[in-house]
């Protein structure tokens, strides 16, 4: 069952001016800066309220995100849903025919395990499930 939105992701161009312009339009400092080198992403995290913004740079120019701007632009890449547990969820959407871009959780930013939907199985919208690594878990 998803939980709540746990954020938003918006790729970027240049993370340090998107940073910039959160930080102003939030009010907030971004309150985490994470590398994904599997990923080829650099990440930036804003909390607003009880959801969260993640801003995604390329680190290389083969990198998904590096890709999704070259053909769309900057602007929203993923939602993302906070899960009980990933496995289950996974489990229950392939069931109901979704369509999964990895077959087992993979680690992703902000302490997280994490499975992407495919956009053609949700109207267009790439969709992220994530749960949180307990401290000290090394998932």
């Amino acid at each position: 069952m998803l939980k709540h939105v746990e954020h938003i992701g918006l790729a970027v161009a240049d993370l340090a001016t998107a940073n910039a312009l959160y930080t102003k339009l939030l009010g907030t400092e971004p309150y985490k800066m994470e590398e994904v080198e599997s990923e080829g992403v650099m990440t930036s995290f804003f909390q607003t309220g009880q959801s969260k913004i993640e801003l995604l740079a390329a680190t290389t120019p083969q990198s998904p995100i590096a890709q999704f701007i070259e053909k769309r632009g900057e602007g929203i890449h993923h939602i993302a849903f906070e899960v009980a547990d990933i496995h289950v969820e996974m489990e229950r959407l392939k069931a109901e025919g979704f369509r999964l871009l990895n077959e087992t959780p993979k680690r992703g930013a902000d302490n997280k395990l994490i499975c992407f939907i495919h956009p053609k199985s949700a109207h267009g919208v790439l969709v992220e499930l994530c749960q949180s690594i307990p401290d000290g878990d090394d998932a």
